[in-house]
């Protein structure tokens, strides 16, 4: 697969980093913002199906080559942070992309930066989720996240063990590749025999308790006027239930009228974005050359 070019931008406290794949194609770029504890290699095989596209893809702050940089790392953070990093790149207005909490993201993105969001496609994310039952506040990541939030708990005395703990995952392991490969190599930060994770837990825990809908998330989202496609993986985290009930996507569908909705098949919420069967089943969502309707047409002047 093709390596992105790496690029830094200037933020708060530091610098953002991540990575272009086809810096000189023509036309509107797509900015490709990762999950809560992914980094941009993550849409490496997107990428690759979009020869033609510029594909912008960041480091979210506390992740990645990011994951030096301090806090605080609020969603409306990360979205300023994203918009920071166009400014750089001197790219005003991008078709948005999110998987997972890139979702999240990509929506507080278009919602503090209306005027440089064009399309907003939320692979398997972006929708609040039901709150765990039963659950208190700050129990809600270790739930959530399960073996994800455990390895920014360990080390790892090399970069193969380190796979191997990857490989033993439930959504991941029976269908590696090198897209899962590349992205783990990248995320491994530090020295032998200490190697761990890049990504911050101060970050996952703010990140994991802003996915249902409070603080004004919620009316955000409802509040869009752009066109909205969303794709849901029928399974989740650990490849067994979704992270979205059917219910809950029926309940945005109907206060979002405008949403074009559509089901994944015999994918997990991994999978779907990282998996060449997956890819298959969002193109339709991601590819520019598909044009979707805006739903929410400007008024004209009376």
């Amino acid at each position: 697969m093709t390596a992105p070019v790496p690029f830094t931008a200037p933020v708060d406290g530091g610098e953002l980093a991540g990575g272009v794949w086809h810096p000189d194609a023509p036309g509107l770029p797509l900015l490709a913002i990762h999950g809560i504890t992914a980094n941009h290699l993550a849409w490496a095989r997107v990428a690759s199906a979009l020869p033609g596209t510029r594909i912008l893809a960041p480091d979210l702050r506390g992740r990645g080559r990011s994951g030096d940089l301090p806090g605080p790392f609020t969603l409306n953070h990360l979205a300023d942070d994203v918009a920071r990093a166009l400014d750089a790149l001197d790219v005003p207005r991008v078709m948005v992309s999110g998987h997972s909490m890139g979702g999240f993201v990509a929506v507080r993105f278009a919602q503090r930066h209306p005027d440089r969001a064009e399309s907003l496609a939320l692979i398997d994310g972006g929708l609040p989720l039901p709150w765990p039952a039963d659950i208190p506040a700050d129990e809600v990541p270790a739930v959530v996240l399960g073996p994800a939030l455990e390895r920014l708990r360990r080390t790892f005395a090399s970069p193969a063990g380190y796979e191997e703990f990857w490989r033993q995952h439930p959504a991941i392991g029976p269908w590696w590749n090198e897209t899962f490969a590349d992205y783990v190599a990248y995320d491994l930060v530090g020295e032998a025999p200490a190697l761990r994770s890049s990504v911050s837990e101060a970050a996952v825990s703010v990140n994991a308790l802003e996915l249902y809908g409070e603080d004004g998330y919620a009316d955000a989202l409802a509040g869009l006027r752009l066109p909205i496609s969303f794709v849901r993986a029928p399974r989740g985290l650990l490849d067994g239930p979704p992270l979205y009930p059917p219910e809950v996507v029926a309940e945005w569908r109907e206060r979002l009228p405008g949403m074009r909705v559509s089901e994944a098949d015999d994918v997990n919420h991994y999978t779907i974005l990282m998996t060449d069967d997956g890819l298959r089943q969002i193109l339709s969502a991601l590819d520019p050359s598909i044009h979707h309707p805006n739903p929410y047409p400007k008024e004209t002047p009376a």
